[in-house]
């Protein structure tokens, strides 16, 4: 991934796993201690990477309760002996049904069900080696979703609430696409521009860039900031211009 601007008190290692190639990223202090964010599956993959970067994990922090950023927090725990901290409680329901959600993909036995040893909310605060991460409670996605943010270092991790030139689906159980714009607009538009950020799955991207460009939560869209809205039958009508 490309290096925040500011550089961190920290090092990060993101580890694609899953069918899914859900990012998950392990914070290393400079003591070596870690913490992993959303170990979704293939525990085996991230204790390798974890060893290989030198790092012990000594926490592991989710930011929402589904298959893919939850399903190998239990095995990671068992090898390390690290707490499961997060999400916020709203997600119980998604994370009591994992392995049947595996299940029904195809992949019985990919991850199983958890239970964390301390909920997030909103506000709350996260220490790796007293290095301070802040968390925003960002529902949408699903209803307990949160997102870890180191401000000094303009990082965040934003699980499955933002990408780059896209947004996190809201088709699931108790999703809610207003819900999530209002967090996304909310949350981490007042985080600022040059934060960058690792999403759940595909590139880094900043908060700026997706203000300017992402085609669903664009300021042009949806109005942040006093920016003119572009309607779709207005933005279909410049692309047929442009186009004749």
């Amino acid at each position: 991934m490309t290096e925040p601007q500011n550089q961190p008190p920290f090092q990060i290692r993101v580890v694609p796993v899953t069918p899914f190639q859900q990012n998950c990223s392990i914070i290393k202090a400079p003591s070596g201690k870690a913490a992993v964010v959303d170990p979704g599956g293939e525990p085996e993959k991230i204790l390798a990477a974890a060893d290989e970067f030198s790092a012990t994990i000594e926490q592991i922090w989710l930011t929402h309760g589904h298959l893919d950023h939850a399903g190998g927090a239990e095995a990671v725990k068992r090898k390390t002996g690290a707490p499961i901290i997060g999400p916020h409680k709203e997600d119980t329901f998604w994370l009591d049904e994992i392995a049947s959600h595996w299940a029904h993909y195809g992949q019985p036995g990919m991850g199983e069900d958890c239970k964390p040893d301390r909920w997030l909310n909103d506000g709350d605060v996260l220490e790796l080696d007293g290095i301070r991460f802040d968390v925003a409670y960002t529902p949408g996605h699903t209803p307990g979703h949160v997102v870890i943010y180191h401000d000094g270092a303009r990082i965040a991790f934003v699980g499955d609430v933002l990408f780059a030139g896209s947004i996190g689906r809201t088709d699931f159980p108790r999703g809610d696409h207003q819900t999530l714009i209002d967090s996304i607009t909310g949350k981490l538009w007042a985080l600022g521009d040059d934060m960058q950020f690792v999403p759940g799955h595909g590139p880094t991207s900043t908060f700026g860039q997706e203000r300017k460009t992402n085609p669903f939560v664009g300021d042009n869209i949806t109005g942040y900031g006093g920016a003119k809205k572009t309607g779709a039958n207005e933005m279909d009508q410049k692309l047929s211009k442009r186009w004749t």
